[in-house]
């Protein structure tokens, strides 16, 4: 027998070895395992969810781990055509993974059974471990198409960090979860809405079967939506009396030591009632003079968020609590001037009213925004300032928040590393991707690697509000989504 013979007479040898490694698994504590299986054929993969035939039953578990590997055997004998024989040391090429238990008495086992678990097996663990109050229907499990997850409502009473890049079907997403809070439970929303994502979320869609459209439709109903150039009560407005006195500064651009006669004129002001633009301008008092000067040269007057002779305001209605939630559609702002000063408004509101402990979700969509990890100016400042007290303190009064972004390491670390439940999508930066293993510790490493791989509409989905963490594909919304990407059909030929 020539070289290539035996080379192929090996080769034929290994493979037909490779594909015998028997599927084993074993757990010295009962908890997590580790395992073996063949790589030809290989069906496990990080996130999925395997059996375990032990002499105890049958136990469900999920591979956070999984590489290849490769072990010597024992050397073989390869016969030659002129009767010699050759020896050869085989190495075989495996695969080794490891996982946790989902279910189980804590019990020890070795070389067990392993095989990929069946769509029942899942399901049935799923029901099992299914909340006892609001379940929210999210979708289905990626890895196991068919097998839908219920999200535990109960856990948006931890903050929530949700972050994907462009494209990966963020704001969607969000707006189904949205969606499902307000049609399964009476928890409060105001969301942050910098991009007019989701001022159409009272809107359902056509397909949305009759029943679920008309409870929909009525919860809704006590969804306030402010914008600018909107009519009437929906109009987006506020008053300067209404705003906290670090607002007000911020806004006039005062300094407590540059400004010594205009910011003791404001603190005068404030003492006495509070102040309005138009008592600001029509003041006779030197130090009100010049405020006037400033309000005017800063076009602070000419701001057309101004409820002026509108009653109510957009703060009033963020703080009502015999209203379902509010949309505060920071996009339809034509400045940044005002798109800061609402955001810091809000947040102050809602957390000036803490004490009524009554329970709200704050939503800041595209929170590298609202509360970056470095403001750009004082507006940004307060708002980011307001939203890491929320964020640090806000739970104990009921005051949960869910901060949406497209980069985890551009919103302030101090909002990021209180949230306690994650849906990570598609990120394709390495740097974001390590960055979330870092914040995100308690969701296991195998998984979040799996970020730059996700498909439009995936996530992976950890915290209380997730029976175990899980690779989630979202389903389908029952409301328009506000905002869309510009069509790309200028590509056409």
């Amino acid at each position: 027998m020539d070289t290539h013979a035996r080379l192929s007479a090996y080769r034929a040898l290994r493979r037909e070895l490779e594909e015998e490694v028997l599927p084993l698994a074993g757990s010295i504590d009962g908890r997590a395992f580790s395992f073996q299986v063949s790589l030809h054929g290989l069906a496990l993969q990080v996130g999925g969810y395997a059996a375990i035939e032990t002499e105890g039953g049958t136990l469900l578990g999920q591979v956070q781990g999984l590489e290849s590997a490769t072990r010597e055997a024992a050397q073989l004998a390869l016969a030659g055509d002129d009767g010699g024989v050759a020896t050869a040391q085989v190495a075989l090429r495996l695969a080794v993974g490891t996982g946790t238990l989902l279910e189980g008495d804590g019990t020890p086992f070795h070389d067990g059974t392993i095989r990929p678990a069946e769509p029942a097996e899942v399901a049935a663990w799923l029901e099992r471990r299914a909340p006892r109050r609001a379940k929210l229907d999210a979708g289905e499990l990626a890895l196991v198409p068919g097998v839908p997850l219920a999200l535990d409502a109960a856990g948006f009473d931890r903050h929530t960090f949700l972050c994907g890049q462009s494209g990966s079907g963020k704001t969607y997403s969000l707006g189904v979860l949205l969606e499902r809070l307000l049609l399964e439970t009476t928890l409060r929303i105001v969301v942050l809405d910098p991009n007019s994502d989701h001022v159409r979320i009272g809107e359902v869609r056509s397909d949305v079967p009759a029943g679920v459209a008309s409870r929909y439709r009525r919860v809704t109903s006590f969804l306030d939506v402010h914008r600018a150039g909107a009519g009437g009560s929906d109009r987006l407005r506020v008053r300067f009396g209404d705003l906290e006195p670090a607002a007000q500064s911020a806004l006039l651009r005062l300094d407590p030591v540059a400004d010594l006669q205009e910011h003791a004129a404001l603190d005068e002001a404030l003492a006495e009632q509070p102040p309005t633009l138009e008592a600001f301008l029509a003041a006779e008092r030197p130090g009100m003079q010049q405020l006037a000067l400033r309000v005017r040269n800063l076009g602070i007057d000419r701001l057309g968020l101004w409820a002026r002779g509108d009653a109510g305001s957009t703060l009033d209605a963020a703080g009502d609590t015999g209203r379902r939630g509010l949309i505060v559609d920071l996009g339809s702002l034509p400045t940044r001037t005002e798109q800061g000063l609402t955001a810091a408004a809000v947040l102050g509101r809602l957390w000036d009213r803490r004490e009524e402990r009554s329970p709200v979700l704050i939503v800041i969509d595209e929170a590298h925004n609202v509360c970056p990890a470095e403001p750009q100016d004082r507006l940004t400042a307060l708002a980011t300032e307001h939203a890491v007290r929320i964020a640090a303190e806000g739970r104990k009064f009921g005051l949960y928040l869910l901060a949406c972004t497209q980069r985890p390491q551009k919103v302030h670390p101090n909002v990021v590393t209180q949230c306690d439940n994650l849906v990570l999508m598609r990120l394709n930066s390495t740097a974001d991707t390590a960055y979330a293993q870092e914040v995100f510790s308690f969701v296991p490493a195998g998984l979040l690697a799996r970020a730059p791989a996700l498909g439009l509409g995936e996530a992976v989905v950890a915290g209380k509000i997730c029976p175990s963490a899980a690779l989630v594909r979202f389903g389908r919304r029952l409301s328009q989504e506000g905002g869309a990407d510009v069509p790309s059909d200028w590509a056409g030929g």
